[in-house]
């Protein structure tokens, strides 16, 4: 049986009276790829193929955005045990002032070094964005992947910190093709309901990661001599590992239509299940109108001013968060262990509150906000707690504040999943991560060498005040995001349905309508009488008995249609309405 039912008059349908014709799927504008594969009009899909196919997506894509992400996060990351291996006396990346007493030494260029990386990302993120829309996104993504290995391993030949600067600015640079192009893939091969739960299985690679690369430098802290640095064999290795991913890279398809490791009918399965979800297809095209709806939207603005607050912990984290283990009384390799409880509070966490997104409806910012909460209570565990040798209250304050992890996987997952239409996907992703990247300059410049007898008082009050932002951020987003599902829900009842319905009926009754006649005949040669699959009912019980009633009185007169095919025009047509809540349809009277 064929994956799905298509007819070969499809083409010659027409609009039916009562409705308008959805701009999204409209000839006349920038026509996805996916219509010359599924038409313009929706079709059936065979659940067991879906699955199928659901199930082949998830085991190529997210184990390659797993790995990928997860490189991302260690090259990063590895700054901060560098550190510990002598980069900052070999780079000169600490200054010690000799006149005073006590003697106070200076690492705002460690912090600078931290930020730079940033910066580049920033300069990265347009033009990445761009060669992401405008290119095949698998070759694209390879070659800038590659070019990041060996631009991470060029890390072993820097020898003072402005080197180090230029350095971590151009890593930055290539790396931002990451965050963002993963985004746009779990936004054009899966639906809205889909995309929590598999993007919190990618980003909880940052936690698994924190446990590997830990692992993985601990054990370079156990090699003594040899012709480099330990820190050098450090980028070296996660260079090496970064090109091999590079190569994968290459075969990533752009979406469902061009996916090479499904037959042809699952691609169209796998093109059409997005129609449902109306989160639309890659276009090549930038639609300006889809950036202007992008800039007036406020949940945009809200969602980046989340990602802004909640990230400035990784920023503090990844640069000096081994450095900052150290000043509990620790050694070297003691404070790169810590990191694994860090590490298992992310993971753990991604995935527990991407697993229950996905199976609570509306219970994504209300799991945001619980998570804020224990990064709160560890900033002032780590400010107000006594550092004596070997503390163990910063320590735990310093594990809970991997809750972190699950904050922001949540701050993407509800600004990705809120948007339709690839150019808006694509303007979410890049403001989520500039948003990204400014939570992330600032917060090494929160760290104050100086004030390291105080606590960095300055480096958790403002985390702590970046953290109730996010809070306040949120019950806002929440309350706009209520307000528009009842107006929504209000149009269904008061406006969409009844006139739907009433454009659907006045079709029928006149039998002698040719773009009546052309569409029975595509409805009644594609969905037999007696379907094997019932359809769902998109709308309420008395609807339903009334739609009852019309299709009988209509089977006895003159055109030939069942109760189903009736239910599945009204459903149809009901779903171009609501895709245009912006337009009036007038009721034919």
């Amino acid at each position: 049986m064929s994956a799905i039912i298509q007819s070969s008059d499809e083409k010659q349908v027409r609009q039916v009276p009562g409705t308008t014709q959805d701009v999204s799927t409209s000839p006349s504008a920038d026509q996805d790829i996916a219509i010359a594969i599924v038409g313009e009009h929706r079709h059936e899909i065979d659940p067991a193929v879906e699955a199928r196919v659901v199930r082949k997506i998830d085991w190529f894509l997210v184990p390659a955005m797993f790995i990928g992400y997860g490189l991302v996060y260690y090259d990063k990351a590895i700054l901060g045990s560098a550190v510990l291996f002598g980069m900052t006396t070999d780079l000169s990346l600490s200054i010690t002032n000799t006149n005073v007493t006590p003697h106070t030494t200076d690492t705002s260029r460690l912090s600078w070094a931290t930020s730079v990386f940033y910066f580049g990302m920033l300069a990265g993120l347009y033009p990445m964005t761009f060669a992401l829309q405008r290119f095949n996104m698998g070759r694209i993504i390879g070659i800038v992947v590659c070019l990041w290995a060996l631009i991470c391993m060029c890390t072993a030949a820097v020898t003072n910190w402005r080197g180090l600067y230029a350095q971590r600015f151009f890593l930055g640079f290539v790396e931002s093709i990451i965050p963002t192009g993963f985004m746009c893939i779990i936004t054009s091969f899966y639906t809205q309901s889909e995309q929590s739960l598999r993007q919190s299985w990618w980003f909880s690679s940052t936690g698994a990661f924190t446990i590997i690369g830990g692992a993985l430098n601990y054990g370079f802290g156990q090699i003594e001599g040899g012709d480099l640095k330990r820190w050098q064999y450090i980028y070296l290795l996660a260079g090496s590992f970064t090109f091999i991913f590079g190569i994968c890279c290459f075969f990533v398809p752009d979406s469902p239509v061009s996916a090479w490791f499904l037959t042809m009918d699952e691609r169209v399965v796998a093109t059409e299940r997005l129609r449902y979800g109306q989160t639309g297809i890659r276009c090549t095209k930038f639609k300006w109108y889809q950036i202007k709806e992008s800039l007036l939207d406020v949940k945009v603005w809200l969602v980046a001013i989340m990602m802004a607050s909640a990230y400035t912990v990784n920023g503090a984290v990844s640069g000096f968060g081994p450095l900052i283990v150290s000043t509990f009384g620790y050694s070297t390799l003691d404070s790169i262990l810590f990191q694994f409880p860090l590490g298992a509070i992310c993971l753990i966490f991604i995935l527990l509150t991407g697993y229950l997104s996905s199976h609570i409806p509306n219970i994504r910012i209300i799991l945001l906000i619980i998570c804020c909460l224990p990064v709160i209570a560890g900033c002032a565990m780590i400010w107000k707690s006594s550092w004596y040798h070997h503390a163990a209250t910063p320590v735990v304050g310093y594990t809970i504040i991997g809750f972190f992890g699950p904050v922001v996987s949540l701050i993407i997952t509800i600004g990705m999943a809120n948007v339709a239409g690839q150019t808006k996907k694509c303007f979410m992703a890049a403001t989520i991560f500039v948003a990204y990247c400014v939570g992330n300059i600032v917060g090494p410049q929160l760290i104050m060498s100086q004030t390291k007898s105080r606590h960095y008082p300055e480096l958790w009050l403002g985390l702590i005040i970046c953290y109730c932002i996010t809070i306040v951020a949120a019950v806002v987003l929440y309350v706009v995001l209520a307000r528009e599902n009842r107006k929504r829900d209000t149009m269904d009842t008061k406006w969409i349905r009844p006139t739907v319905y009433q454009g659907v009926y006045n079709a029928i009754r006149a039998p002698l309508n040719p773009e009546l006649i052309a569409c029975l005949h595509h409805y009644t040669t594609t969905y037999p009488s007696t379907p094997s699959t019932p359809l769902p009912v998109a709308f309420s019980p008395r609807a339903t008995i009334a739609t009852h009633q019309l299709a009988r009185r209509r089977t006895h007169t003159h055109t030939h249609i069942s109760i189903r095919q009736f239910q599945f025009q009204f459903q149809f047509q009901f779903q171009y309405a609501r895709t245009n809540l912006q337009k009036k349809i007038p009721v034919l009277e």
